[in-house]
């Protein structure tokens, strides 16, 4: 148990140290299931007392025909189910798809004392009792990937229904989609494994480490419940965006963002959506906050303000604190580019050109366009180090 308990230490560092690197909040609680153990040999023994488990063959089993509800989460028959993956179907059960609570171990295997001899839990049952004792038997909402609906959230289900009498276990059940990697499943077999580790700390995706703000926003820019897809081509376009971000709100400071609100993340977390207003709105703030810079047109100023604002706002809802860090023109920049602004408007080009020349030796890149809206030419900046 100790060995075991050491190999744990070190993976839940890097998991807690990859989460901070991603923006992540602590959680109130992080309950280890090897702190449970008690509860577990409680909740099995109220199954054994209730009906819905019995001991054979070294285990203790839960009995999925003693319930008349089980698959309704996967909307799987019991007639025409399968065992799990990781159960082994044997004589020694009453259906093939009863699963383990409770295992004997050798000597050489992690074990706790239990009234059916020293063993260890099955795969499923630290879930309902952590959940149990830290948001009781009915709660709002349970997440995870889809490829655990079945079977560890159906048996999740049927031991905290059946121990507690409850008609259901959370209110609601939200599952994420698979990731891939340049749009093949993530497997060590394929030769295509990455971990967020990885992606922070090596080279060995692109070439090059990945800001924990870029990977956050890579993931977000896919909804949840669809197949997350990580590729280069990915990262770098969340990498250009957040740039595009902080550039918008370079100039702007001592904005009042505390009435940001987004029905759209209320919306079965519809961040995308977030995302893409977001993005309007940097493109909103580049182009006034560069023409609205002339001392007289207050209108623009404050257009710019509010939009810049409400960006700052709705990033901070996504996790992206956007005044810590983004280039800023200086007064001279912001004059040149006015002036050059007035050279195109009276078509003298050369000069417009003579312009954006001393600005890129500068490593400011100017870039013009339309407002998608009114058809106005903008000109966007960047700055490249």
């Amino acid at each position: 148990n100790e060995a075991i308990r050491q190999v744990t230490e070190k993976t839940a560092d890097q998991f807690q140290a990859d989460a901070k690197a991603l923006g992540c909040l602590e959680p109130t609680h992080e309950p280890r299931a090897t702190e449970h153990i008690g509860g577990m040999v409680a909740m099995i023994e109220t199954l054994i007392e209730k009906g819905h488990a019995y001991e054979a063959g070294d285990e203790v089993l839960f009995d999925v025909g003693s319930m008349p509800e089980y698959g309704q989460l996967s909307k799987r028959k019991l007639d025409e189910q399968q065992a799990g993956a990781r159960v082994a179907v044997e004589a020694h059960k009453k259906n093939p798809a009863d699963f383990v609570l409770w295992k004997l171990s050798d000597d050489k295997e992690p074990g706790w004392d239990s009234p059916w001899g020293r063993g260890r839990p099955g795969w499923h049952i630290e879930c309902s009792v952590m959940s149990e004792h830290h948001l009781g038997k009915t709660f709002d909402i349970h997440g995870g990937g889809l490829d655990l609906i079945f079977p560890h959230h159906e048996n999740e289900i049927a031991q905290s229904c059946c121990a507690h009498g409850n008609e259901r276990m959370a209110n609601v059940w939200m599952h994420n989609g698979f990731l891939q990697v340049e749009g093949r499943k993530m497997s060590k077999s394929e030769g295509n494994f990455v971990t967020i580790h990885d992606l922070l700390h090596t080279d060995k995706f692109g070439g090059r480490r990945w800001h924990g703000d870029v990977l956050r926003l890579a993931m977000l820019m896919t909804h949840y419940r669809e197949p997350i897809d990580f590729s280069v081509r990915r990262l770098e376009e969340a990498d250009n965006i957040l740039a595009r971000w902080k550039r918008a709100v370079g100039g702007h400071g001592g904005l009042d963002t505390s009435s940001a609100l987004d029905l759209k993340l209320l919306d079965d977390l519809d961040v995308r959506s977030t995302v893409d207003e977001i993005s309007r709105l940097s493109s909103t703030v580049m182009g006034e906050f560069i023409r609205g810079s002339i001392p007289d047109d207050d209108q623009i100023v404050a257009e710019a303000r509010e939009a810049a604002e409400r960006m700052i706002g709705l990033a901070d809802l996504l996790g992206f604190d956007l005044r810590k860090s983004g280039d800023k023109l200086s007064d001279t920049h912001i004059e040149q580019i006015n002036r050059r602004l007035a050279f195109i408007a009276e078509k003298n080009w050369a000069e417009a050109d003579r312009i954006r020349d001393e600005l890129a030796e500068r490593g400011i890149q100017l870039k013009d366009g339309k407002d998608p809206d009114t058809g106005e030419r903008v000109t966007i900046w960047e700055v490249r180090r």
